[in-house]
């Protein structure tokens, strides 16, 4: 009997990176798979003397990847999902989306318990424009400083002192271990998740149908559904670390509900803008219907934005 091909899986180098391709390797050797890493670094954890809109977007974690599967050094990325830009480009696609962990904001201080406890005046450490018109929107008190660098290095510049308080995703922190890190986690109500956050995608050079069959063990079609209803979103308003755009889906039942919120943000900082919400929900049993479900709340939220 023929010996499966080796499987190579590029990855960025962060700690959580490793972790996550790490998690996929250990899956499909169980499978029988014969599994290597390619670690990288990419254009994304290199800059963190500016934010992410300002750079190109979440898209910098992953172009160095795709180049490695262009060229044959690798067969497959592991990403965060909330990290792939919504448009793919020409010859790549999404073969796998993995069971979501934790999908929520992560409140982190050493001092505070909660958003509710900081001081007035507090300063909160974030690059995401979309957590920061969302604390804006609860604490319009609060001073929002940038917060760049990988988990581990932000966690280190909040317990120096530069920060009393964090937000980052529960995911990460849960898969790495720091979960007793998080002091309170934030309702959907009062901080809505971005698209695909706390879900793992696998990306492939497309026609490669022997990893997309190596792969269909690990998909998770809940997961998958209600992600790429968040991600029609996003496609569909243009999202990018640029807009501050939040998506989110859940089950109930057969029906899928999806939320999303647009805030204003200019130069890094919210803006007089209110922030506008939109949501929605309907039978979802496949990829098309999850994208046409994420349009109609699109649509919703883009006509109370030009309303």
């Amino acid at each position: 009997m023929k010996s499966p091909s080796p499987v190579v899986i590029a990855t960025r180098e962060s700690r959580l990176a490793l972790w996550q391709a790490e998690h996929v390797k250990a899956l499909l050797v169980q499978r029988g798979h014969a599994v290597s890493l390619l670690g990288m670094t990419t254009l994304g954890d290199q800059i963190l003397d500016r934010s992410l809109s300002k750079v190109g977007g979440k898209g910098l974690f992953v172009k160095e990847l795709e180049t490695a599967l262009a060229d044959g050094r690798a067969d497959m990325a592991v990403h965060s999902l909330k990290d792939v830009p919504m448009e793919l480009p020409d010859g790549f696609a999404l073969a796998c989306v993995m069971a979501r962990e934790d999908p929520h904001d992560a409140f982190v201080s050493p001092q505070f318990a909660s958003l509710a406890d900081l001081p007035a005046g507090a300063v909160v450490g974030t690059s995401s424009l979309r957590r920061l018109v969302q604390l804006h929107a609860l604490r319009p008190d609060l001073r929002i400083e940038p917060l760049r660098g990988n988990l581990d290095t932000r966690l280190r510049k909040l317990d120096d002192g530069g920060y009393q308080a964090i937000v980052l995703a529960a995911a990460g922190l849960k898969r790495l271990g720091l979960g007793e890190r998080i002091r309170s986690v934030f309702a959907p109500e009062q901080m809505l998740p971005c698209a695909g956050q706390g879900a793992l995608g696998i990306e492939i050079r497309q026609g490669r149908d022997d990893l997309v069959k190596a792969l269909a063990p690990l998909a998770h079609m809940p997961t998958w559904l209600a992600t790429a209803a968040e991600r029609a979103v996003s496609r569909a308003l243009g999202g990018s670390c640029s807009m501050p755009l939040a998506a989110f889906a859940v089950w109930q039942g057969p029906q899928l509900h999806l939320r999303a919120a647009w805030g204003d943000a200019v130069d890094g900082q919210a803006g007089p803008g209110a922030l506008l919400q939109a949501d929605g929900q309907a039978a979802v049993t496949d990829l098309a219907q999850a994208a046409s479900l994420g349009e109609r709340v699109a649509l919703r939220l883009r006509n109370q934005m030009t309303g």
